[in-house]
Order: C-alpha cells, then sequence, then structure tokens
C-alpha cells in the first residue's frame, strides 16, 4: 500500500485511458474500462463525459458528482 497521493493532473486519452500525474512526480497510465460496467461509473462509457475529467481535491472528477479515489487511481495504474 502506498502513501495516499495526490493526482496533480489528469488527461483522458483514447480507449478510455487516463494520464495521471501524482504529486510525488510518477506518471501513470490507468485503462479505466473494467470500471465502466459498474453503475456510478457508466456514463463514462461516453467519450464526451470522459473527456471531460478535471482535477479536483486531489483526485479524477467528472461532471455529475462521478470520481474516482487517488489510491484506486495509483494502486490500478501503471508506470507510464
Amino acid at each position: 500500500m502506498h502513501d495516499l497521493l495526490d493526482v496533480t493532473v489528469v488527461k483522458p486519452m483514447q480507449d478510455h485511458w487516463l494520464a495521471l500525474s501524482f504529486e510525488n512526480g510518477e506518471n501513470r497510465l490507468l485503462d479505466v474500462k473494467p470500471l465502466l460496467s459498474k453503475k456510478p461509473f457508466e456514463p463514462l462509457q461516453q467519450w464526451h463525459v470522459f473527456e471531460q475529467a478535471y482535477v479536483f481535491a486531489g483526485t479524477v472528477n467528472w461532471p455529475g458528482n462521478i470520481d474516482i479515489a487517488p489510491e484506486t487511481l495509483y494502486e490500478r495504474s501503471v508506470a507510464a
């Protein structure tokens, strides 16, 4: 388990991937597709929603009060 790290930059990428930068300087990539079938994340299946990702309060958010916890982002992502 890692210390809780804030996300500082998010960039939506093709095929529902996110490029993430964390406060420790690490750049990581996250495949969001495995989450898209879960109820709160279903709207992200639509590219026009997914591409609106932004950083707020140290994590990735989307319109509609959708977010992913920073520890989940880190643990499920891979080094870029």
